[in-house]
């Protein structure tokens, strides 16, 4: 049974109707693994067909089922598909966090094809995140296993995702390379090429100036009916890339006849994003032709049209959210609950049991990222002193406004947390080390400086920080929070008041 699941997970992505189908027996007859591994390729059917809130439902409940029972492929799997889900959102830091999730979970004894997919999710969020970079080393890691697999259809894929990504990086070398190498590719295996990656040879040819190059490379999506009608979603961005071209060439009228094509397709299938596209065309075609009026009212009608989608996008965002925690989560507490859970009621910093969830994944994304993390543990000096001479009502006012300060210190990505009694953990993404000593100890020196004359009386309030930042070598969590403890316990032994620093 096990071994038809497998197969089942290795089919191309263009059978997942077929593929859920045969998954649906998997799931009423098989064992237990067999049945969440099924479930799974249900979640990425239903997501694909556009029932985010199901995907997404039924990811989550395979992905805990993983982690109850400590099982890595389908714990990677799972975070793949939820990858998927937040992508599909417009949530791309969740994306992120599950797409290394997905890669950081497999092992040297999973399928190869397994690592060639994930490496590629992994790498299409890194793209759209801004690091391109990464985002081109994963593609070329997924291209050369794909190669000595000898998956020509896998490989056709990758090269179209690094066309695309050189070709918004203004990498028109590049992008060239790519798309040469997917004709030499298509040629010698006789695969045909799918609309998307026409449109990014297109796209290509277009940077270049190649546009009869455009008209020829886009012809089978536009003019044969039969490859039309099984690629109609690429349809109105390849008459998007064609009119761009006509209008280039000069040829006006061309251009706006496939803007109209465009229109009565974004209409016909309710595709609002085409018909955004359109409009902001339909300006720039406008301005062109030098009728600068008509293009005014198109840009505005455009910038009305992109604002109502946003807003649409964001509505549907929520309620696909909402849809997928109540499935969830919402018998065990709300979400406000659940906030509070993961927040100290005392400072309104995050507390233990949110550090413990977060720090692993963001170290998971410092190494996806080869960026460093730095971590640093805070603690008050002679706290005991103010608690015994004052009141306890004191030292819980000291912490609150500790907390205000260490807030201040912690902004997005960073997070503060308070990790119990007078202790308190500060965590600064893509800081290496000089920096995350310069910042603590201008945190010391704040906390030293602030006028605690009302709360404290004449007691002096100070902190001793410990500080650690990642090295190349592998680290988890608790090992990162024991080496910053080390120095904080050197700063608490060197008198205290000051940051003692220092790698792993």
């Amino acid at each position: 049974m096990n071994i038809e699941v497998a197969e089942l997970e290795l089919r191309p992505v263009t059978d997942f109707r077929a593929t859920a189908a045969a998954a649906a027996a998997l799931e009423r007859d098989g064992d237990e693994r067999t049945a969440v591994r099924a479930r799974l390729i249900r979640a990425d059917a239903a997501l694909r067909e556009g029932r985010t809130a199901e995907g997404g439902t039924l990811a989550q409940q395979v992905n805990a089922w993983a982690s109850q029972h400590d099982d890595g492929y389908v714990l990677a799997c799972s975070h793949r598909t939820l990858t998927h889900f937040h992508y599909y959102i417009g949530d791309l830091a969740g994306a992120l966090g599950n797409a290394v999730q997905a890669v950081a979970h497999l092992t040297d004894d999973d399928p190869p094809a397994i690592r060639v997919r994930h490496l590629m999710t992994l790498a299409v969020v890194l793209g759209d995140s801004g690091s391109a970079d990464e985002a081109a080393r994963r593609y070329r890691e997924a291209l050369d296993l794909a190669a000595t697999m000898g998956d020509q259809q896998q490989m056709l894929m990758i090269l179209g995702n690094l066309a695309n990504l050189a070709g918004q990086e203004n990498d028109h070398e590049a992008a060239a390379a790519a798309v040469a190498q997917m004709a030499e590719l298509h040629d010698r295996s006789g695969i045909p090429l799918d609309g998307p990656q026409l449109i990014t040879m297109a796209r290509v040819r277009l940077a270049e100036g190649d546009y009869p190059a455009v008209e020829e490379i886009l012809r089978p999506l536009t003019q044969d009916i039969q490859y039309a009608h099984s690629t109609g979603a690429a349809l109105p961005e390849a008459l998007l890339t064609l009119s761009e071209a006509h209008r280039l060439a000069g040829r006006f009228a061309t251009a706006q006849a496939d803007l109209d094509h465009v229109r009565r397709l974004a209409h016909e299938r309710d595709l609002r994003a085409a018909e955004a596209a359109m409009l902001e065309q339909q300006a720039v075609l406008h301005a062109a032709m030098g009728r600068h009026r008509e293009a005014y009212e198109a840009h505005v009608e455009f910038h009305r049209f992109f604002a109502e989608l946003q807003s649409a996008q964001r509505d549907a965002q929520a309620r696909t959210l909402q849809a997928v925690f109540e499935a969830t989560e919402a018998r065990r507490l709300g979400e406000h609950f659940r906030e509070l859970a993961h927040r100290d009621a005392l400072t309104g910093l995050h507390n233990r049991r949110y550090a413990d969830e977060r720090l692993p994944a963001l170290l998971g994304d410092a190494v996806a990222r080869h960026r460093p993390l730095a971590a640093a543990i805070v603690d008050l000096d002679h706290f005991k002193r103010i608690n015994d001479t004052l009141s306890h009502d004191a030292g819980d006012l000291v912490l609150q406004q500790l907390g205000r300060l260490l807030a201040d210190a912690a902004p997005d990505p960073a997070f503060a947390a308070r990790l119990g009694g007078e202790e308190f953990l500060l965590v600064l993404p893509g800081t290496g080390l000089a920096e995350a000593v310069r910042r603590c100890t201008e945190l010391c020196d704040r906390i030293r400086g602030y006028d605690w004359a009302p709360i404290a009386g004449a007691l002096p309030v100070t902190a001793s920080v410990g500080v650690t930042v990642t090295s190349a070598d592998p680290v988890t969590a608790a090992g990162l929070l024991a080496h910053a403890d080390r120095h904080l316990y050197a700063a608490k032994r060197a008198g205290r008041d000051r940051v003692v620093s220092g790698r792993p």
